[in-house]
């Protein structure tokens, strides 16, 4: 992605570079569940055409989604499979040059915005280890802060890769759904999944994002379309006063802040009513729409119930038991918050909002798994719900770590949204 590919050193000394690499991730070896030999990256590496548009690119790809030549596990060993083929995303970034590091770890079966709930270790944050990475996209967000991966993709049905990129100060693209393929994708809820893409130069991540979308006759969700310009001068729209609730010490200041500097910017601000995006996220795993899950991994849960970690397996053995009438019951709910929604956005060009409401510690989560989560996704459970899309993207430090903040548009504003958080970078 260089002006001028020779200079690259991915080009010039690629086992130079792809050493280096390792070395960095050498520092959280529970960030990758399989990790490609040294040696054969950089020979893959060193054969790529450097006039592809993502060569001498490195990335790392969340457990869920299929790497040919490498299990995949869903952090479930017991579940391992070894796919015969690449997931369309994988195949699609290969082919444009990039290569692959490795299978990074994740929440099991991608249950959860926190990176703790996997055999093969709690992943933790790149910088303060007593914290956590988030997740369920941990492996992947911790693998780029660490300047191992170029960019990683994940997986985003509540947040899992928007959460893990603000506490790492990332850029985290979570794409309208149907847009970028889940072909090859373990799925969680398989009509709210969604493949992201977070790295830490913006343009790499959307440039990963551009290959990577488009129809795809093995996905039977996939689906195009294109949205409506933004408005000349952007409008931006952000809560009222006390609608965000209880942040951690120095957030709600850091996110006043990011306020203030759109305004200084020349956006318009327009304040906001947010209780249907409030009201929808806690729909999510407090109604039937969590009974997804079990429809896609109960079956291997009920079989194997000591093989699965006990929060996820407890989740999903507790969707099992939501009787049907409830589903279509909050569907109806759904639709109307989709109406409320789409009014909100004939206001507004984009919703500001922090992107979590908290950076939990490894101990706090142990001692309230399911409360922590329940409150890192206040912000983000609701978007694929009401089929919108989301750029998350840093705003700032508190007390020595990242600060994150998200923009959210209507579905197919993908390209919108990152320009408007580019034009500001």
């Amino acid at each position: 992605m260089r002006d001028d590919p020779a200079q690259d050193p991915a080009h010039q000394d690629p086992a130079a570079h792809v050493a280096e690499r390792y070395r960095r991730l050498a520092a959280r070896p529970e960030a990758f569940i399989a990790l490609r030999p040294e040696a054969e990256v950089a020979a893959e590496l060193a054969a790529v055409d450097p006039a592809l548009p993502l060569a001498g690119l490195l990335f790392a790809v969340k457990g869920n989604i299929d790497v040919a030549g490498l299990e995949t596990t869903a952090a479930c060993p017991a579940f391992a499979y070894a796919p015969a083929e690449d997931a369309t995303v994988v195949a699609r970034l290969r082919a444009a040059g990039a290569v692959v590091l490795g299978s990074a770890n994740l929440d099991q079966f991608a249950t959860g915005l926190v990176g703790t709930r996997s055999p093969y270790g709690a992943v933790r944050h790149a910088v303060d280890p007593s914290r956590i990475s988030g997740g369920s996209s941990s492996g992947s967000a911790v693998a780029v802060a660490l300047g191992g991966a170029d960019f990683a993709l994940g997986t985003d049905t509540a947040g899992s890769g928007r959460v893990p990129a603000a506490f790492h100060g990332l850029v985290g693209l979570k794409p309208t759904k149907g847009w970028v393929s889940a072909a090859g994708v373990v799925p969680a809820c398989r009509s709210l999944d969604v493949v992201t893409v977070m790295a830490t130069d913006p343009a790499i991540a959307r440039h990963a994002l551009d290959v990577m979308a488009g129809p795809d006759s093995r996905d039977p969700l996939s689906r195009s379309g294109v949205a409506e310009p933004f408005a000349a001068t952007a409008r931006i729209g952000v809560p009222r006063p006390g609608q965000l609730g209880e942040l951690a010490d120095g957030w709600a200041e850091a996110f006043d802040a990011e306020v203030a500097r759109w305004a200084e910017a020349g956006a318009t601000l327009v304040e906001l009513d947010i209780e249907v995006f409030l009201e929808t996220a806690r729909m999510l795993y407090d109604g039937a729409f969590v009974a997804e899950r079990y429809a896609a991994v109960g079956a291997f849960v009920d079989a194997h119930p000591d093989e699965v970690d006990p929060v996820v397996g407890g989740i999903v053995a507790r969707s099992r038991e939501l009787p049907a009438w409830k589903l279509f019951q909050d569907q109806e709910r759904l639709d109307r918050a989709r109406v409320a929604s789409d009014s909100v956005f004939e206001r507004i060009d984009a919703l500001l909002l922090p992107t979590t409401t908290e950076h939990p510690t490894l101990a706090a989560v142990a001692a309230d798994p399911i409360g922590v989560n329940s409150r890192l996704g206040r912000f983000t459970n609701f978007a694929n719900l009401l089929d919108l899309a989301a750029v998350a993207y840093p705003a700032g430090v508190v007390d020595g770590l990242p600060f994150g903040v998200q923009l959210i548009g209507p579905a197919f504003t993908d390209h919108q949204l990152a320009d408007l958080v580019w034009s500001r970078s």
